[in-house]
């Protein structure tokens, strides 16, 4: 439609939903001047390149980035507000209606108004994300069935947590008391052990003193009444060899002297720094050698039996005072500690 001048712009705008005026108001002011009241009404067409933005409540804010979510509600509106009675669309601009397609946007209700949604409408935004299980536990807010989750979520690591720790706990425990038990398993074994180590010790002792005692009625001491002078292997100048070869036994002089042990005379005479010196060889070819004898009371190739009495305590040979020089050779002619020999046989000197 052609106009002479433009169409002016009302101040009115359609309702948002129905398109319809706001009611009887009559528009008193027009975008381009005041309307003359001889002036004829014109039809509006929106099409018209003519039309002036309106501004003002009805201003549309425009899209930013592109995204959905920022600009749904205002989608929704204008769809809503598009949809006729019978899913049509149309407009005063002389063409043919078009089908228009509501989009499935789930919610949309939800979003325009907090009232609660008929019958059919999608389910709210507070319910979105539930599950049966909440369904079940009922939780029929969104966020309290997260909040719900996560504290569940939180116990069970804490429980794990603690199993965990208490199965650490028991496993140190059951260690520590092994190796307690193991501790004592041991110390009882040592104890054991020692006790039976003891009581072998003193069986041994026992048989040994048993032996010696046998051995005693066998062995005599060589002279009573005597005094342990001089022992074995003592140092002094007073022997040639710087060194004591035998055991002392200082008695009076005339004192009788004992075959220690049976056996036969091998040597009796005199014998240089010795004096007299009489030779005893016992059955293992031991030799027991009396020295220094005021007299000697046996002759060689004698037996004798313990006990005997084989010569007399003097000062014969190289000597400070009457005494029995007693040595003690083996079967190979070694010396050895006449002291430890006697005390072998069961004799304490």
């Amino acid at each position: 439609m052609a106009f002479n001048r433009p169409a002016p712009t009302p101040s009115f705008m359609p309702d948002e939903v129905t398109g319809e005026t706001s009611g009887d108001k009559k528009p008193d002011t027009f975008a381009f001047g005041a309307r003359r009241d001889d002036e004829p009404w014109e039809p509006w067409n929106p099409s018209a390149d003519t039309v002036v933005p309106v501004r003002g409540k009805h201003r549309v804010a425009k899209q930013r980035g592109g995204g959905l979510a920022r600009s749904s509600t205002v989608l929704g509106v204008g769809v809503i507000a598009a949809v006729g009675a019978g899913g049509m669309a149309s407009a005063q601009t002389g063409k043919p209606p078009v089908s228009i397609s509501i989009p499935d946007l789930p919610n949309v209700g939800s979003l325009i108004s907090d009232d609660e949604a008929p019958e059919g409408s999608s389910t709210a935004l507070t319910a979105a994300g539930l599950t049966e299980a909440d369904a079940e536990e009922g939780n029929a807010d969104a966020g309290e069935a997260l909040r719900s989750r996560i504290m569940l979520q939180a116990e069970l690591q804490q429980d794990q947590v603690d199993r965990e720790a208490q199965a650490s706990a028991e496993a140190a425990a059951a260690k520590k008391a092994a190796a307690l038990a193991a501790k004592e398993q041991d110390a009882a074994k040592a104890k054991a052990a020692a006790a039976k180590e003891k009581k072998e010790q003193e069986a041994k002792a026992k048989a040994e003193a048993a032996r010696l005692a046998e051995l005693a009625k066998q062995f005599t001491l060589p002279t009573s009444s005597y005094t342990i002078t001089s022992t074995f292997g003592q140092s002094g100048s007073l022997w040639s060899s710087g060194q004591h070869t035998g055991l002392d036994f200082a008695a009076p002089t005339g004192t009788p002297i004992k075959a220690v042990h049976s056996g036969t005379i091998t040597e009796a005479g005199w014998s240089g720094s010795y004096g007299y010196r009489t030779v005893l060889t016992l059955d293992d070819g031991t030799e027991l050698w009396y020295a220094h004898q005021s007299s000697i009371g046996v002759s060689v190739g004698q037996k004798v039996s313990t006990g005997d009495v084989i010569g007399r305590v003097g000062a014969t040979g190289n000597v400070t005072g009457a005494h029995l020089h007693l040595e003690v050779h083996t079967a190979g002619g070694s010396g050895i500690d006449p002291m430890a020999w006697l005390r072998g046989k069961g004799l304490n000197p």
